[in-house]
């Protein structure tokens, strides 16, 4: 073989391994640069936080040395790319937040939020001195240690805000350099909680059953067995895996797919519906595909349901590219709205003098049931502390609490017996939830309002 045939043979082969490089490794470029965007946008457009914040928001990975990242606010677009290839961007919309998309998508604007600002918080946003039965010592020092710069690792703790509620008030809070009472802060699965609200407010309604199963057209196999109540309890059956690591299903729904609901919908039947849980994302976006095709509600759909009768002014939750809303993931909202949230299922689901909740909502919701698989806390997209064999996963709280939970350490802890509330915000990707010890957090509330379990 003459050396220009071996030469030319050489490079046919090199160009054959760096196209399957390329192949292999694209979606795994367009996922981080996806998050980056996304986060980007978000961060500046929706929190309104500086230029210098969405860097701070990235989870370590080893994308991000040789990842640029920038915002146009003119234009309300945000780009994420690795030498300036595999790029995505986030298109921001008035009241709709960020969406990853080639084109900015054609979403109408959701009506504005009709919420209060005079007037004593929950009505309004006036917050009055704690009662003097208050032990404002203990709760300071409870919050001094939720926000301790490091765990004893040296981990970064990384809280940004606390606010506890008793007895429908405000009676702690405080917020991290850079964090105040009107910065929106992102939920990540604790949009999962609000998506069981707007279940309720449809089951109340007589719009939905949760018994209800033959939910979408497309599922014409096994899957037409599913019920909503299936859904709910994350025992679908579907397959899904839920490591946020680049290239898992998750992330390339979050980042890859303009249908996300669609998407999570057309994995495969893995298991007999109601019989196997398994915690998905992608769950809870065929939930609010279903909810807004059922109402014929689009973008608006949380806030008719949830935003509006609560005055939670600050909510903002993301859709995708095809208007379908990112019920797993995307909320945005201040702490003090987090806290609306948790204090209307505190009152079991009467707000403002009316019952906006089946009666039983609230106990259904919090109510753990036996399944093989995993996360045996999980009960209608809350978690519960009484487990299905009546042992307690925080021994240390009251029985009936209740807890929305979210991605790097975002929680809203319920206590209804002790007509309590407190909310977590941070960035936390170092220290799993567990280790947290926000648990503490919530007993030292319980003893600061006179409330020990």
């Amino acid at each position: 073989m003459s050396r220009r045939r071996m030469l030319l043979l050489t490079l046919l082969v090199v160009v054959v391994l760096l196209g399957g490089a390329v192949a292999w490794a694209r979606p795994l470029l367009l996922t981080g640069t996806g998050y980056a965007a996304h986060n980007a946008c978000a961060v500046q457009l929706v929190a309104g936080r500086d230029a210098d914040a969405p860097a701070a928001d990235l989870p370590p990975n080893p994308l991000v040395p040789v990842m640029s990242t920038s915002v146009d606010a003119s234009n309300g677009t945000a780009t994420a790319g690795v030498f300036g290839l595999f790029g995505q961007t986030a298109h921001f919309i008035e009241g709709l937040g960020c969406t990853l998309a080639s084109d900015t998508p054609d979403l109408p604007t959701p009506p504005a939020v009709t919420a209060a600002v005079d007037g004593e918080w929950p009505g309004g946003d006036q917050v009055a001195p704690p009662p003097a039965d208050v032990d404002v010592a203990l709760l300071d020092e409870a919050i001094d240690a939720a926000f301790a710069e490091d765990d004893p690792e040296g981990r970064s703790v990384g809280t940004r805000a606390v606010v506890v509620v008793h007895d429908g008030r405000i009676v702690a809070e405080r917020y991290a350099d850079g964090f105040d009472a009107d910065t929106r802060q992102l939920g990540w699965s604790m949009a999962k909680s609000v998506t069981n609200a707007m279940v309720g407010r449809l089951v109340a309604e007589g719009q939905l059953e949760v018994s209800e199963d033959h939910l979408r057209e497309d599922w014409t196999d096994g899957r037409g067995d599913i019920t909503l109540d299936d859904l709910l309890r994350m025992s679908s059956g579907l397959e899904w895996d839920e490591a946020y690591s680049l290239g898992s299903v998750i992330t390339e729904m979050l980042y890859l797919r303009e249908d996300m609901g669609g998407f999570a919908a057309s994995q495969p039947l893995v298991h007999e519906p109601g019989s196997h849980q398994q915690y998905s994302s992608g769950t809870t976006n065929i939930v609010c595909d279903l909810l807004q095709d059922r109402t014929g509600m689009g973008v608006e759909l949380a806030h008719e349901l949830v935003f509006q009768p609560l005055g939670m002014g600050s909510a903002v939750l993301e859709p995708d590219a095809e208007g379908g809303l990112v019920c797993s993931s995307y909320l945005w909202a201040t702490p003090r709205d987090w806290a609306r949230f948790g204090l209307w299922f505190a009152r079991g689901g009467e707000w403002d003098g009316a019952q906006l909740l089946p009666a039983d909502w609230v106990e259904y919701s919090s109510r753990t049931e036996p399944r093989e698989g995993e996360q045996e806390g999980h009960a209608a997209h809350w978690w519960a502390n009484r487990l299905p064999d009546g042992s307690l996963q925080l021994p240390d709280l009251p029985e009936d609490t209740f807890w929305a939970s979210g991605h790097d350490g975002q929680k809203v802890y319920v206590v209804p017996s002790a007509d309590l509330v407190v909310v977590r915000m941070g960035f936390t990707p170092e220290i799993p939830g567990a280790e947290l010890g926000l648990d503490q957090l919530v007993a030292s509330a319980l003893r600061a309002v006179g409330k020990d379990s």
